[in-house]
């Protein structure tokens, strides 16, 4: 373990980048080989739009990694956060509260908070209203939801006291996990069942992507499964019956405009829509 650390203490952002690419396109060869649902679409434009944005969430991060780096050695500095109040321990136990901590704050709660908060809605829907949902959605993210969620990041990190290669490992960990429950693929289901339990399974996150209410509103998680399961926001649904979209915005040409999607939140919205359960 003492060497996991260390890597991700000096790692370089060429490696986090090559994790990046290496994801998508492991996964983009599995769903083409293998995929859940035959979509009709020009995959290399639908691609296109989502790695664009993919890459805007790249660059905030990047551009404010320094706020970041700052806040995580200002907590180490002095002994801030909740694993500075716990006693001696395993380093693997350490690291795992620490990750399931920076899950709860960093990617359960702002998600959670995204679909609650109308404003902040406006941002996330962009995320939502992809109709064909594969490896490259993982990152859908609109640039003020990047600006978003890395608000909360920084909160994770203060709250937490992580170091910062756990935040490092923790990132790591989160783009792989997207990248696997986004891809148009599909489990064994005893074995996603299984997998559910633990961490974020394809078929869960996928009925978060269903088009109507209540499922919309559910399946929050992002790496581990455990914060839906505590907070009773776990919903099944079978993957036959998974419609992708969000009810207000289903036009496959609308959803599949760079500039549109990018207009969205400043729109007046059918928003309200969302709220309605069928």
């Amino acid at each position: 373990m003492n060497e996991i650390v260390s890597y991700f203490t000096t790692i370089p952002s060429i490696h986090r980048s090559l994790i990046l690419v290496s994801g998508i396109t492991l996964f983009w060869l599995i769903e083409n080989a293998f995929p859940l649902f035959k979509f009709n679409y020009k995959k290399w434009h639908h691609a296109g739009i989502n790695l664009f944005l993919t890459l805007t969430t790249i660059i905030i991060n990047f551009a404010l990694a320094f706020i970041l780096l700052q806040t995580s050695d200002w907590t180490i500095a002095n002994n801030i956060g909740i694993l500075k109040w716990l006693p001696p321990m395993s380093i693997w136990i350490y690291t795992l509260i620490g990750l399931l901590l920076l899950d709860l704050i960093g990617a359960y709660l702002v998600h959670l908070i995204e679909h609650k908060i109308k404003f902040l809605w406006r941002f996330h829907l962009i995320h939502h209203s992809d109709t064909w949902v594969d490896t490259t959605s993982g990152n859908r993210h609109h640039p003020g939801e990047s600006m978003i969620r890395f608000v909360f990041t920084i909160l994770g990190v203060i709250i937490v006291g992580s170091p910062m290669w756990m935040v490092f490992m923790y990132q790591t960990l989160s783009v792989i996990s997207t990248q696997f429950t986004h891809a148009n693929i599909s489990l064994p289901k005893q074995l996603d069942t299984f997998l559910s339990y633990f961490i974020v399974s394809p078929n869960m996150h996928k009925v978060h992507h269903h088009n109507r209410m209540p499922y919309t509103d559910s399946n929050y998680g992002n790496i581990f499964s455990i914060w839906d399961r505590i907070f009773g926001t776990f919903r099944y649904l079978p993957k036959e019956e998974i419609v992708y979209g969000i009810d207000t915005y289903m036009d496959e040409n609308e959803n599949n405009k760079l500039g549109k999607l990018l207009k969205i939140p400043f729109e007046k919205q059918r928003i309200v829509e969302k709220y309605k359960k069928p």
